[in-house]
Parts: C-alpha cells; structure tokens; sequence
C-alpha cells in the first residue's frame, strides 16, 4: 500500500511528464512478461518516450487541469501510459510493433497538441516515417533536379569524347 507522501512523488512526476510530452499514448502491459515489457520500455527510452503503469486514480489526479484531463480522467481497467518527449510517431511505432508481438498490447487513445486521438488516428501517426525518413526523402527530392542535370551534362561530355555529335539544339535555341 502507497503512502500519501509516496502518491503525492508520483502524481508530482506524472504530471510534470504530461506537462513536457509532446505525445500521450494509451496501452495495456498486463500479461506480457517482464523481460518483453523491460524490452519494450528500452525501444521507448531509445524512441525519446516513457511508459509508466500505476493506478487510474493517480493518472487522472495529475491530469486534472490540463489537456490530458479528458484522456486519463476516466481510466477503467489496467492501463499503461507512454510519454513522447521527442518523436510521437517513434514512440506510437513502439507501442504498434509490440502489439504485433503481443496481442495484449494496442494502443487505445491519445493525445497530441493538446488534441485527443482516436485510436484510428494513433494507428495512422504510427504508421508515419521516422524523422530521419522523412528528412531522407526531402533531400533526396531537392537532389533530384542536380542529379538529373549533372547526368545530362555527363551524357553530352561522353558523346562528345567519342567523337559524336552534340545533340541537335531545341527549336527554341535555333530560332535565337
């Protein structure tokens, strides 16, 4: 049994994570065992996140007056609670992968920006490509347009070295 004193540290803590997450996730880890719920603590941490598990009553005190009062006011069952600090998509993958592993593990709700979520949309921002995915694509899409000229520049050196003709001028250059 929890002291007053041991509930006031974490209701303290849990709501100075709800006051710097980016992201809030609804789970369940009950029934998975202790080294795939440790495993999936660890692929939070890495993610930039935190999952805690401790009672409705402590959640919903440390929500109340913030945007999370909604989501962890009412909690009914066992309940775990991920904390994005960094990356939410990151830390909604984790929770999504392990519940490819472990049917006991979904996600159930969320909150992002202040805005409750679905759990169709939880899925959905589970789904988005990483940061460095995205940042990947962007440059790979802005390197596009230098790679293609740099290739046609290419081409014409090359066809110029064996001794071919250049390609025959656009309409547009002959008529200057």
């Amino acid at each position: 049994m929890l002291t007053r004193a041991e509930k006031e540290v974490i209701i303290e803590g849990l709501k100075k994570d709800i006051s710097e997450a980016k992201g809030i996730f609804l789970t369940n880890v009950i029934g998975v065992d202790s080294n795939n719920t440790t495993a999936l603590r660890k692929s939070i941490r890495e993610a930039g996140g935190k999952l805690i598990v401790t009672r409705n009553t402590l959640f919903a005190k440390a929500a109340q007056g913030t945007d999370a009062e909604g989501l962890l006011s009412n909690l009914k069952g066992p309940q775990a609670v991920a904390f994005a600090f960094e990356e939410a998509p990151a830390v909604a993958k984790c929770l999504k992968n392990a519940g490819k592993e472990h049917e006991v593990v979904d996600l159930k709700g969320g909150l992002l920006d202040g805005k409750e979520l679905s759990v169709q949309e939880c899925i959905a921002i589970a789904d988005l490509p990483s940061r460095d995915e995205m940042l990947g694509t962007l440059l790979a899409t802005f390197n596009a347009p230098i790679s293609a000229f740099a290739r046609v520049l290419n081409a014409i050196a090359e066809q110029k070295e064996q001794g071919g003709e250049a390609a025959p001028a656009t309409e547009e250059a002959t008529a200057e």
